[in-house]
């Protein structure tokens, strides 16, 4: 443990995630006295619940060009962060205190024990070890700028410090701190979402997946449709997977002005040409027979999926192939490869929330995560307009401008 003097500067971290707990441990050294408030009963819960139990930390890539591409909102000013603090940092730093990670296919990196435990240990443990002191079900009422310093107003009274580290993700609480000294907010909307489909046929195929599908999305006023590519699950409630969740993050803000309502077309075989399709029904119609279109799939799609794509082009399913005319078959191919679907609503995605909006990333300066407007007021994590798509890059988010933060911090406090 650190030993504490009254020469020591104060620093308060408000907020228990991944970002403040990052930004505490960067900030926690023999000249700082690090208080981190949480205003619920234990720290770390998105760590928690994220990637199924898991915890996705991070993502395998490791070019800051290419892995700001991940983010829809904050990449420009990421870009620089990212050259400083980025995965191979992230990965070093767990190892280095006997956490390894593994990558799987997708690039998402987990801890090789699959448990998210594993990362809140290592975080709790490396910041009590640091002197960190956490106090829970301590949520900030007030932060008043006392110029130098800050009076932060607690349930039981009032302390000071002379630096906040404010990483408090979407609360409204944490917004109206910053709010209070200066900042703007970008309203918050759901950025990680799925696609309410009321259709019930699809939804009894839920469970099922394409990968990988072409899925466009088009919003009433809006001349251009977002574009993504990848895997698409159907669920109890419409579309959901890493091609949808993708375009939810992209769009999020455009689908929230369009009250969740518009437009998704699909292309279920994007690695063939319409009329590649086209004539690979033409030759099923030569090869299928007298069998009935639905027991005779040409299509990678399962089996439960292909008997509704005919039910969607109003062919009769127990109908034999011979007698299938150009007329269906054009509108069967228009079905594999441009089916629409109305988007009418949207779900969540599991248990996670992420938001895009925040601070203004105008209002600050990106070499140290500081407020351009508030001298000693620091951000890490969700509070600021940054959102990725998920794969763990909103994590490394958090790790890199907690960690710069909680840097520039100490160095400012010196």
């Amino acid at each position: 443990m650190i030993d504490r003097n009254p020469s020591q500067q104060r620093i308060a971290v408000i907020g228990g995630g991944a970002a403040g707990f990052f930004g505490a441990i960067a900030a926690a050294t023999p000249h700082t006295r690090v208080t981190l408030y949480e205003a619920g009963p234990d720290c770390l819960a998105k760590v928690r619940i994220s990637g199924g139990g898991r915890c996705n930390v991070t993502h395998h890539c490791f070019d800051p060009a290419q892995l700001v591409q991940n983010y829809p909102r904050g990449s420009k000013a990421l870009r620089g962060a990212f050259s400083r603090f980025q995965p191979k940092d992230t990965i070093a730093w767990y190892q280095q205190r006997g956490v390894k990670l593994k990558t799987e296919a997708d690039g998402r990196m987990f801890p090789v024990t699959d448990d998210s435990g594993t990362i809140i240990d290592c975080l709790m443990q490396t910041a009590l070890r640091a002197g960190v002191t956490i106090k829970t079900r301590s949520p900030v009422k007030q932060v008043t700028a006392t110029h130098p310093g800050f009076l932060i107003g607690l349930k039981d009274g009032e302390v000071s410090c002379d630096r906040i580290l404010l990483a408090t993700g979407s609360s409204p609480q944490g917004h109206r701190i910053a709010k209070s000294l200066g900042h703007r907010i970008e309203p918050p909307v759901p950025s990680l979402f799925t696609f309410t489909i009321k259709d019930a046929a699809l939804r009894q195929r839920s469970g099922l997946s394409m990968n990988p599908v072409d899925i466009k999305l088009k919003l009433p006023g809006h001349k251009k449709p977002l574009i993504q590519t990848g895997p698409l699950l159907i669920t109890h409630w419409g579309f959901s997977g890493p091609a949808v969740l993708k375009l939810s993050a992209w769009g999020a803000r455009a689908l929230h002005e369009q009250g969740y309502q518009g437009t998704v077309v699909i292309n279920w075989l994007p690695q063939l040409s319409q009329d590649e399709v086209r004539a690979k029904l033409q030759q099923a119609r030569t090869d299928g027979g007298k069998r009935a279109i639905a027991n005779h799939n040409p299509t990678p799609a399962p089996k439960r999926l292909w008997t509704y794509f005919v039910q969607r082009a109003q062919i009769e399913s127990q109908a034999q192939w011979t007698t299938l005319s150009n007329k269906a078959i054009n509108k069967l191919t228009q079905e594999l490869c441009q089916g629409e679907y109305s988007l009418q609503g949207k779900g969540v995605f599991k248990d996670e929330f992420v938001t895009c909006g925040g601070i203004r990333l105008k209002e600050i300066d990106f070499k140290t995560i500081e407020s351009r407007l508030c001298p000693g007021l620091f951000f890490a994590g969700e509070i600021l307009d940054i959102d990725g798509i998920t794969g763990g890059f909103n994590f490394q988010s958090a790790w890199t401008t907690g960690w710069l933060a909680g840097q520039a911090v100490t160095t400012r406090a010196s």
